[in-house]
């Protein structure tokens, strides 16, 4: 049975972005929402026939907002408002996004401060029930008025226009996947054409999205960590709570705790951790692991603190006041979702240098304590993961240049009447790609770190054995001579993206923070 969730004139929450972006569930509009998409729609018909000229309603866009539009073109304004700015170009969006982008649209529409039209924000919800995405281009958004030609070629798919892909993923016209779904498309009114496209909930979703993936990487960021401190003959007691509370970061803390529960118990630990163990400290890669893991947890909660006020926000222009005014207002400026989207670019960059820089540890006979060059079987006949780690290497300095900044760039547009630009947009792509190369620099760690606990020859700890034992049982053998080892990659990469290396440790140790 299919998930419903209901959008009302509060906020969507996380979860419920995340059942309707990659689970497919339906969405309804609650009373509440009905009741004020219909009050707020009679106050701007009943501006329509003013002979005061209001933004949007009965003059143009822009830096052709000073243009009186008369009754009888109106319809013509907003038809060729969404086929102009439906000017996307580059390869098709993911559809996760765009109906993250149309979730969050949706819920701005519900707030009743938009203007829009019953029917129309019924089809808007009955295009994510029915599963119709709009063919999203890549390129388009300057972040500035929000997300304009992405949400444009959403807007297409409500006229009836453009492409779509279907339920199931069939690239066909607007108009035939709607008629199939027994969705009829509507003529936009006054005002429905801005009400449809300035909004930041192209970044937002995408923003939202990363933070789902980042709750789980996070952790993961962890227990691989905890496999190389192990394999790597370092030692936890760094890690102990009383010397974190000296720095009471909230984040430090929390990893910490994680690395201290994660080794538990170790034999591997305890093999050295005698009167006769001739270590003094461990390199930063292993000591200061709480302390970067724990400053992207804490980059992470900000960007959460402001995606949440961003998700209860009603961004459009004109907005119908609480009192029942139309007034112009600059709350489509993509700068804030930028900056945090930028800010965790640069946090996942850092979390994926760390872990490389362990792997790296663990290859090098000179530093790794014991462990076999490169972890081969027979160094000099087998390369071992010698490459391994250059493909850690080559995302990791990928995602240094990813981290960049976006939002620190602005280009004027609009003749000038949009002459600076939040480039949110922009951010919120490479973000992504950040995230995904995270993922695969910590399957390099959790792979490596898995064969170096196996040379070691002593029981792990219970959670990071759990982990590799969910690695061996996915396909991937343990040492031995050199294999192909692109297919081993891919299924380490496998079992940190669908949850299964995470559950491994916590079904013996619990959950992790």
């Amino acid at each position: 049975m299919q998930t419903v969730v209901g959008v009302g004139t509060g906020p969507v929450s996380e979860a419920e972005l995340v059942a309707v972006a990659r689970g497919g569930a339906a969405v309804r509009i609650d009373p509440d929402a009905a009741a004020a998409i219909a009050a707020s729609r009679a106050l701007v018909e009943a501006l329509a026939d003013d002979v005061e000229p209001h933004y949007g309603i009965s003059t143009g866009f822009g830096a052709l907002a000073n243009r009186h539009i008369p009754p009888d073109r109106r319809t013509d304004l907003q038809r060729s408002l969404i086929r102009s700015h439906a000017a996307g170009s580059g390869d098709p969006v993911e559809p996760e996004v765009v109906r993250a982008m149309m979730l969050f649209r949706l819920s701005t529409l519900a707030t009743g401060r938009t203007g829009i039209r019953p029917a129309t924000a019924e089809l808007y919800a009955g295009l994510l029930t029915a599963g119709i995405t709009p063919l999203v281009r890549e390129y388009g958004s300057l972040g500035c008025s929000g997300d304009l030609a992405p949400l444009a070629q959403v807007a297409l798919t409500l006229m009836g226009e453009g492409e779509v892909r279907d339920a199931h993923g069939r690239l066909r016209p607007a108009a035939d996947a709607l008629a199939a779904a027994g969705l009829s498309p509507v003529t936009l009114a006054e005002k429905e054409g801005l009400a449809l496209i300035n909004g930041t909930d192209g970044m937002l979703g995408m923003l939202v999205l990363a933070l789902h993936d980042l709750d789980g990487l996070l952790r993961v960021a962890d227990l691989t960590a905890a496999m190389s401190v192990e394999a790597l003959h370092g030692t936890p007691k760094v890690f102990a709570a009383h010397l974190q509370a000296l720095r009471p970061h909230p984040g430090q803390a929390a990893s910490a705790a994680n690395l201290v529960r994660l080794l538990e118990g170790s034999a591997i630990v305890a093999s050295h951790s005698g009167p006769g163990c001739t270590l003094v400290q461990d390199a930063y890669s292993l000591r200061c692991t709480p302390q970067v893991h724990g400053a992207v947890r804490d980059t992470i909660a900000h960007a959460r603190r402001v995606a949440a006020v961003e998700r209860a926000s009603a961004v459009d222009n004109p907005v119908v006041t609480l009192d029942g005014r139309v007034e112009s207002n600059g709350n489509f400026h993509g700068a804030p979702v930028a900056y945090v989207l930028d800010f965790l670019a640069i946090a996942v960059a850092d979390l994926a240098s760390i872990s490389e820089r362990r792997t790296d540890r663990a290859l090098d006979v000179h530093r790794s304590n014991g462990l076999r060059p490169f972890l081969a079987d027979d160094p000099g006949v087998d390369s071992g993961h010698m490459i391994a780690q250059y493909t850690a290497a080559g995302i990791v300095s990928e995602l240094k240049r990813l981290a960049v900044p976006a939002s620190v760039d602005s280009i004027p547009s609009s003749a000038m009447q949009e002459d600076h630009v939040s480039m949110g947009w922009a951010a919120a792509r490479k973000l992504r790609r950040s995230v995904d190369g995270l993922r695969r620099v910590l399957a390099v760690e959790l792979l490596t770190a898995a064969r170096a606990l196996d040379q070691r020859g002593l029981p792990p700890a219970a959670g990071t054995a759990a982990v590799r034992d969910r690695l061996r049982e996915a396909g991937v053998e343990g040492p031995g001579p050199d294999r192909y080892l692109a297919p081993e990659l891919e299924t380490a990469v496998a079992v940190i993206a669908d949850g299964s290396a995470l559950a491994a440790a916590e079904s013996v140790i619990g959950a992790l923070d």
